[in-house]
């Protein structure tokens, strides 16, 4: 079996028995593109799944999204933008050898994701003060039509799923960012960041559907 020896001079790549380095990043990187693409498809379900109900319950859906803040959707679209960037930027970075430059990029774009989830917060706080969250009085009565909990239970299921992929994806930036301090990357080794960045671009993708297609209903 493979094994990654214990010692790893700073910007080279693992050195593993019988195993090609070059063979090692392709292998990496289609890996995670077939990961992405899992993921895709699983998100491509939800809104199938959402344009069907749509269709069918059309001003329903209409009048709910109403409900929903767009103004925050949009800042947070923005912000989520602005750390796909700042990943890139990281990527470059250690393209170039600079460790340094990677640990500013990938620490900009966690604290987007950071951010992006207060924002998230604040915006559930506020369904759940007007009665439109799960378990709450209003959501519970006849007034609060099944439709309506049809597009609140899409919109809830969507946002937190890909809620919890900017949980995971800022993990994978501070694990990246821990390897960037102890200056493990360089023009000769930096997989983890690039495909660190195509998750974190992923979590930016989807989000890019989710907005005009849950606040932007018309």
């Amino acid at each position: 079996m493979a094994s990654e020896a214990k010692t790893v001079e700073a910007g080279a790549p693992p050195v593993y028995h019988h195993i090609d380095p070059v063979n090692a990043y392709h292998a990496s990187k289609l890996g995670m593109w077939l990961f992405l693409a899992t993921e895709i498809l699983l998100f491509s379900v939800l809104f199938s799944a959402f344009a069907v109900y749509n269709w069918m319950y059309f001003e329903y859906f209409h009048d709910a999204a109403t409900k929903l803040d767009w103004r925050l959707g949009a800042i947070n679209t923005a912000v989520l933008l602005f750390s796909s960037y700042t990943a890139a930027v990281a990527v470059y970075k250690a393209q170039i050898s600079d460790n340094r430059g990677v640990v500013i990029n990938f620490g900009i774009s966690f604290l987007c994701g950071l951010i992006f989830l207060v924002i998230k917060y604040i915006e559930y706080s506020a369904k759940y003060e007007h009665g439109y969250f799960p378990g709450t009085s209003y959501w519970n009565s006849t007034e609060f039509s099944a439709h309506y909990k049809n597009y609140f239970g899409l919109y809830y299921t969507m946002t937190g799923l890909h809620a919890l992929h900017v949980v995971i994806g800022m993990g994978v930036l501070l694990w990246v960012i821990g390897l960037a301090r102890k200056n493990r990357f360089s023009s000769r080794y930096y997989t983890p960041v690039e495909l660190g960045a195509l998750y974190w671009h992923l979590v930016d993708l989807i989000w890019i559907f989710l907005f005009p297609l849950l606040y932007l209903i018309d």
